[in-house]
């Protein structure tokens, strides 16, 4: 049996009407080429069969098109959000995003760096300010241009896209303390391996000591980023430092994990109890009452990051810092503490569910 041939960009020229040079840069960069023409070529790829050879357009334009990402991981629904918007933004352009992902381990980190490097990524994505030297001294030695997201570097060395994660929980907390709380916990994330949970640990600590208040370690929990820690760790609090008003979390995982083990006892939310959260995830609305946090605009991130790694690209300056925006929004979870004297709900005992 004879084999059949596989169309070739020639025969995709043909059937387009135009000219070889033409139809590969209708594939290979769409940008330089109209609308019409684009549709065109693309119509007859897809008529033909016509697939790229993908290794052998990466040699002739010392290109892969791919965007490598390295992020923590993604079933939090605050980093599943940014890398699909940084996939989509990434597709319109003809670029495809390779993912890797890693448990806060920074080793682990940089081996999926060099992988992806491997396979040709033409830049890169990752999260946060803190990572091994070895990871940004490959990006630099590879001449492959980066984007820092989530946090923002004053230092000014490194390209990002994020937001002060201190100022914002400055903020928050000012919100509570504003409302009447004096006595406050916080559920924080693992300050040690994230930048950002250190960040958002010290702007409470900031907003207090500017009131004069003194955060104890007692009412301080570090724990991983889930709803079940976060009810293990509101249980902790309540057994070891006793007496606090609000509690703020680290995340909203955290905080919703706090609120569900207030229902679980009789704690009245917010007449006995206030909480916070931090990210805005699409269930912190939802809730009944909703969660009061701040909103960290993820799929904005992710496209930003996209946006300015194809800029940069194509030769193109960008500003080394970009500041995203951060709003309180305040639901139903804070109000007033409870007056003096006054008893909170009775409280229906029960293990925490891990």
């Amino acid at each position: 049996m004879a084999s059949v041939r596989s169309p070739r960009l020639a025969d995709v020229a043909r059937a387009a009407g135009v000219s070889l040079a033409t139809a590969s840069r209708a594939l290979a960069d769409p940008a330089l080429v109209r609308e019409r023409t684009r549709k065109g070529v693309l119509d007859a790829a897809a008529m033909l069969g016509y697939v790229p050879h993908g290794a052998a357009r990466a040699l002739a334009t010392r290109r892969s098109r791919t965007i490598g990402a390295v992020f923590p991981p993604v079933d939090n629904p605050i980093f599943a959000g940014a890398t699909h918007a940084l996939a989509q933004h990434l597709a319109v352009a003809g670029y495809t995003l390779l993912l890797a992902s890693h448990d806060y381990d920074y080793d682990a980190e940089l081996a999926a760096t060099r992988a992806l490097i491997e396979r040709g990524a033409d830049g890169m994505v990752l999260v946060g300010l803190v990572h091994r030297p070895e990871t940004l001294a490959t990006l630099a030695r590879a001449g492959i241009p980066y984007e820092l997201t989530w946090s923002l570097d004053c230092t000014g060395r490194h390209h990002c896209v994020g937001l002060s994660h201190r100022s914002a929980s400055i903020r928050i907390t000012q919100h509570l303390l504003d409302l009447g709380h004096r006595e406050i916990a916080v559920i924080a994330g693992d300050t040690a391996h994230n930048d950002r949970a250190r960040e958002r640990l010290d702007g409470v600590r900031d907003a207090l000591a500017a009131r004069g208040i003194r955060l104890p370690a007692r009412r301080v929990v570090e724990v991983g980023f889930s709803v079940a820690r976060g009810r293990a760790a509101f249980a902790a609090l309540l057994e070891r430092a006793p007496g606090f008003t609000a509690v703020i979390g680290g995340n909203d995982p955290l905080a919703i994990g706090a609120l569900l083990e207030c229902r679980a006892r009789g704690i009245a939310v917010p007449d006995a109890m206030s909480i916070v959260g931090f990210d805005d995830i699409e269930l912190a609305g939802e809730l009944a009452p909703g969660l009061t946090t701040i909103r960290v605009p993820s799929a904005e991130i992710g496209r930003e990051a996209g946006r300015r790694l194809l800029a940069r690209l194509a030769g193109r300056s960008v500003p080394k810092v970009k500041t995203m925006p951060a709003p309180l929004i305040v639901r139903g979870t804070t109000g007033p503490p409870p007056h003096a004297g006054a008893k909170p709900a009775p409280a229906r005992r029960r293990p925490a569910v891990v």
